[in-house]
């Protein structure tokens, strides 16, 4: 299967992010209202989402942490099929938050371990998502064997793995022959001079290159 390309929209306005997604909406898979944008606007950023594309998958990037089933229910009942835990989540906030949306995806910051990996998947979740964070980036970390191989050993375990962090067009052949789930990009896409072109540019360079 080819990869899913995710648009994280990460404004600080829910016009602003409106803005951005009337622009490259209707070529991505996956739409996110990223955390700065739920952090500042609420659901209400993931309601205006699911009005205007009905259709498309809606994450909210809420890194949740406690409470799981509460903010779940909270992000289902605003639309959003996705949601995403932070991985330092206790195992029962996650399945309390599995509960009651479609799907998770666990965010991987920090020290987690594979030993940690084994029981989310043993707790039901399937999704987990690979960072370079931008912080990471702002310092001057770039993507790496190093990551590669851990993508790699997610893979391995079973889990449909994202992969994110300052990735450009070019960045993408760098997991060639690897069985990412989904693609996430921001403003790669987002302030591209014109993001439509460049949605499509990234879809057609995943679809050359898994086909």
């Amino acid at each position: 299967m080819r990869p899913l390309l995710q648009v994280a929209l990460d404004n600080n306005t829910l016009s602003d992010a409106l803005k951005s997604i009337s622009l490259l909406g209707d070529v991505v898979d996956v739409i996110e209202a990223g955390t700065i944008l739920c952090l500042q606007e609420g659901m209400e950023a993931v309601r205006c989402l699911r009005a205007l594309y009905p259709e498309k998958t809606i994450l909210a990037d809420t890194k949740c942490a406690d409470a799981g089933g509460t903010v779940a229910k909270n992000c289902k009942v605003a639309g959003a099929d996705w949601m995403t835990v932070i991985c330092s989540a206790t195992i029962p906030t996650m399945k309390a938050a599995l509960k009651e949306i479609d799907d998770l995806q666990v965010e991987l910051y920090g020290d987690w371990t594979y030993d940690h990996a084994r029981q989310w998947k043993e707790a039901g979740l399937s999704q987990v998502v690979y960072h370079q964070s931008r912080d990471a980036l702002l310092a001057g970390e770039t993507w790496g064997q190093k990551d590669l191989e851990k993508v790699q050993k997610l893979i391995e375990m079973g889990f449909k793995v994202s992969v994110t962090g300052g990735l450009e067009l070019d960045t993408l052949k760098l997991f060639k022959g690897m069985d990412i789930y989904c693609f996430i990009a921001g403003r790669s896409l987002r302030d591209a001079e014109c993001p439509k072109k460049e949605a499509q540019r990234w879809q057609e360079e995943i679809l050359k290159i898994w086909g």
